[in-house]
């Protein structure tokens, strides 16, 4: 994918609203008084062996919060950081290992709203050297990559449902191999994917 960078940038600016939680669950109610706190996640693409990947974590069963669920490196932004960017190189590089100088930042995609009330802003990276993956003891329980062709099909994207605090939820999912993406991380990859088909078309 030679063009790839030159793809992402002018995806990256096309018009296009944030996304939410609740954009497949109209009827739920928000918690009253709700405010959001911002978040940052890293999605980087690593063009390491001639094929674009995105990098994912799966999270520590042992996890309080979102126990063995497939997610971006990143985390809520800290007093210390200066941006949802800067959050999300700092997350990358305690989570997996990802130098901060390594990502090379081509943009953002609309803030998306989770339904734990953060303000979530996808940082999107390539990444053209290696690096050491280093798993964050006890937060990260497995490092993965998936070819960027698989997440691009909308087809491989399907909307399933459970029951959550008594009422049927709707989310995005995007399976891959033996790895469940759902719920936000699928949203955003959804995201992504709507304006690069649009860039393509």
């Amino acid at each position: 994918m030679p063009d790839l960078e030159r793809r992402l940038r002018m995806a990256l600016a096309a018009p296009g609203g944030e996304s939410s939680d609740f954009d497949l669950n109209p009827a739920a109610a928000k918690p009253q008084g709700r405010k959001l706190r911002p978040a940052g996640v890293l999605v980087p693409i690593t063009r390491m062996g001639g094929e674009a990947r995105v990098i994912l974590t799966k999270r520590s069963s042992r996890l309080k919060h979102h126990p063995g669920q497939i997610a971006f490196p990143g985390g809520k932004q800290d007093e210390g950081d200066a941006s949802v960017t800067d959050a999300a190189l700092r997350e990358a590089w305690e989570e997996i290992g990802l130098p901060r100088d390594l990502p090379q930042v081509i943009g953002t995609l609309p803030d998306h709203e989770t339904v734990t009330s953060f303000q979530v802003t996808p940082v999107v990276a390539l990444i053209d050297g290696p690096f050491e993956v280093i798993a964050e003891p006890g937060e990260v329980e497995e490092v993965f990559e998936v070819p960027l062709t698989h997440l691009l099909e909308p087809g491989n994207f399907q909307v399933e449902s459970r029951i959550w605090q008594g009422t049927r939820r709707y989310y995005f999912t995007v399976p891959f191999g033996p790895y469940y993406i759902w719920g936000a991380t699928a949203r955003m990859l959804r995201g992504l994917t709507e304006r690069m088909r649009q860039d393509a078309d």
